[in-house]
């Protein structure tokens, strides 16, 4: 579902993402990481259509991104680390505002707001304007909008920024029930705890360059280390620098 060929991207003389080969398959829980500056998020615009690669391609939910765009937007949502909301409109109004953008009829996106409300326990945020909602009620909300089209590819930036333990938890579980569903789920973020216990399979880039990629125990047996992810990540990272 999430597929890159030798993927490049240059900013003048650096190397953000330097000859990507990755092949993530439908319904699999892709955690990629990485130090900052490794070209995780350039990777992450790159597959959702938002920036261009300077050679390679990118293929997702059977579409190439740069040939077919608009195919291959329809069939993902894109949650950035940053992400941006209109402040003076409701959850309600921007979720039906997404529904128009994907072409959703009224009733269906009415019966998938309720039920993502209810998921992300939004409804009490419903009538109210974005502007006065904390910061983790606001990722819920864009979340929310991120899965109101039932997109058969997520690619998500720091999805728990802002969270609560509660709502960290429903998001984990909606996102994980999501991809064993079908739905593939590619995660960017730095929090290793929540990878170790929710990733099929973790991709490490360091210098644009993938330097591993596999299960939790692929990645110690490549590590030669036994410990937490933690420990693993940084073992690999300081070898890539060696």
């Amino acid at each position: 579902m999430i597929r890159t060929e030798k993927l490049c991207r240059s900013f003048d003389t650096l190397r953000a993402v330097d000859a990507l080969d990755l092949d993530v398959p439908r319904g699999e829980f892709f955690a990629l990481l990485g130090p900052n500056g490794a070209g995780k998020t350039t990777t992450l615009k790159i597959l959702a259509g938002l920036m261009k690669p300077t050679s390679g391609r990118c293929f997702v939910a059977g579409h190439d991104v740069q040939a077919e765009p608009e195919a291959a937007k329809s069939k993902t949502s894109f949650v950035p680390d940053f992400p941006f909301l209109y402040d003076k409109l409701t959850p309600s109004e921007f979720l039906r505002f997404t529904g128009e953008i994907f072409c959703m009829d009224r009733p269906r996106v009415e019966r998938v707001m309720r039920e993502v409300f209810e998921k992300l326990h939004l409804h009490e945020h419903a009538g109210q304007q974005i502007e006065g909602l904390s910061h983790g009620t606001r990722q819920r909300v864009v979340i929310a909008a991120a899965l109101l089209h039932e997109p058969e590819v997520i690619i998500i930036d720091e999805p728990m920024v802002g969270l609560d333990p509660t709502h960290a938890r429903i998001v984990k579980d909606e996102l994980k029930a999501r991809s064993r569903a079908g739905c593939t789920i590619l995660l960017s973020t730095h929090t290793l705890d929540i990878v170790e216990e929710i990733a099929d399979r973790i991709g490490i880039l360091n210098h644009g360059r993938l330097i591993a990629c596999g299960t939790m125990e692929e990645l110690r047996r490549q590590a030669s280390n036994s410990g937490a992810l933690e420990e693993v990540f940084l073992s690999l990272v300081r070898e890539g620098r060696d």
